[in-house]
């Protein structure tokens, strides 16, 4: 993936609290697998190593299907990447997925 449009989508999901930073890690979480083969194609494309993927827990959506939330982790090679500055300003500490974002 291009640079240009990966960090467009990274930042699409900043905004949406599906991506957050911690430390030098981002961390971002989702409940469907190709969204994650997704971000790890956009870090790969901004020259960032992808680290992990894991389910973390079920999420219930409405009253009777559950599904898997997956947590995955990446790191960008340089401290002050761009996408860092972007998270500061428009990012939260928490993800949607969070309990204590609610």
């Amino acid at each position: 993936m291009l640079p240009p449009v990966a960090s467009k989508k990274m930042q699409a999901w900043i905004r949406s609290r599906h991506l957050i930073c911690s430390g030098n890690f981002f961390i971002f979480e989702t409940l469907e697998y190709s969204t994650v083969e997704r971000f790890e194609k956009c870090v790969k494309g901004l020259g960032g190593t992808f680290i992990s993927v894991e389910p973390v827990r079920k999420v219930w959506i409405g009253n009777h299907r559950q599904v898997i939330l997956y947590q995955a982790k990446a790191s960008l090679h340089t401290p002050h990447h761009e996408l860092k500055q972007y998270w500061i300003k428009y990012g939260g500490f928490y993800t949607r997925f969070d309990e204590r974002s609610c």
